[in-house]
């Protein structure tokens, strides 16, 4: 790659090198393709800079046990190409919007490893894992709103996948399960986004968030057996302690839900979001609570950058079509 297509176009890493984030590619016979065998982080930037790297390659590194893959680098390789990628890329879109580096647009950024090639569709004859680190624009306009406004729930008849298909630990692509679930909450309420439960009604997360409910000032969150462990759902942990507001671990049911006086929703892109209205029905008071407010507060001070007003101000206007 030149000098001048390194400075003025978005790069991606494969394997161990920077390349133009459209040159890379992999095989239709990756076992990642072929069967969604593929362990996956989402991070974001926040003011340009990666949010809770760490966190995420411990994350990235427990799934890879679980599904069994061994990378041909080493985590911290993968960290240290994360942050150059990150880097060259948001310095890329700064340009681009022609705004200061300081409110520049954010980026999302996936890291992920797949087994390689598939003997049964290479002559036999497999490859090696492959890694790639990538960014992409994080769509404001789907959830600017929700900050003030909130996110329906909805209940859904497709279940969490059991653990003795795979862990519930490992983040992984394959989830088709969350396509299905969010199409079934679509269609009972525009807009509605499911909430996954486990064959025995236990709740579990939606397709995009974890999940808390706040009732009386206290917040309970499923244990490590109900749901993926959330990185930004660690991170309101310790905001909700230095807070003083009390945590409690438990399973939870869609009753639970239903009898909230606050739903909270944590995911990488968003950082914290409400659930104002759960099967049809609103929580609480049907706006953002208490709870929620002050701890939208506290991710805001904590990372140096107003969440839900960036968000306000990067969101872009749907096109119409003609």
């Amino acid at each position: 790659m030149s000098s001048r297509e390194a400075s003025s176009s978005e790069v991606a890493w494969a394997d161990g090198r920077l390349c133009p984030r459209p040159e890379v590619a992999l095989s239709l016979g990756d076992a990642g393709f072929v069967l969604g065998a593929t362990v996956t982080e989402q991070l974001r930037t926040i003011r340009g800079r990666l949010f809770l790297l760490d966190e995420h390659l411990a994350r990235l590194q427990e799934s890879l046990a679980i599904v069994g893959i061994v990378p041909p680098v080493t985590l911290a390789t993968i960290g240290e190409a994360a942050e150059a990628v990150a880097a060259h890329n948001h310095a890329v879109a700064v340009t681009a919007a022609a705004t200061a580096a300081s409110s520049g647009p954010d980026l999302g950024l996936v890291m992920f490893v797949t087994p390689g090639d598939l003997p049964a569709q290479h002559a036999g004859l497999g490859g090696p894992p492959r890694v790639v680190v990538h960014t992409f624009p994080l769509a404001f306009r789907l959830w600017a709103d929700a900050y003030d406004q909130g996110v329906a729930l909805r209940t859904v008849a497709t279940r969490q996948v059991p653990d003795a298909c795979w862990p519930v630990q490992a983040k992984v692509r394959s989830r088709l399960h969350y396509h299905l679930a969010d199409r079934e909450a679509h269609a009972a309420e525009a807009g509605g986004r499911a909430v996954l439960e486990h064959l025995d009604g236990r709740i579990s997360e939606t397709s995009t968030a974890n999940i808390a409910v706040v009732c009386n000032g206290t917040i309970t969150v499923p244990p490590p057996a109900d749901a993926l462990g959330g990185v930004s759902l660690a991170f309101t942990r310790r905001l909700a302690e230095r807070l003083g507001i009390p945590w409690h671990e438990r399973s939870l049911r869609a009753a639970d839900l239903a009898a909230a006086d606050e739903i909270l929703l944590t995911s990488t892109p968003s950082c914290i979001l409400p659930g104002t209205r759960f099967d049809g029905r609103a929580v609480g008071s049907g706006g953002p609570g208490p709870v929620y407010r002050r701890l939208l507060d506290a991710w805001s001070a904590d990372v140096g950058l107003d969440i839900a007003a960036q968000a306000r101000q990067q969101r872009q206007p749907v096109t119409q079509p003609q």
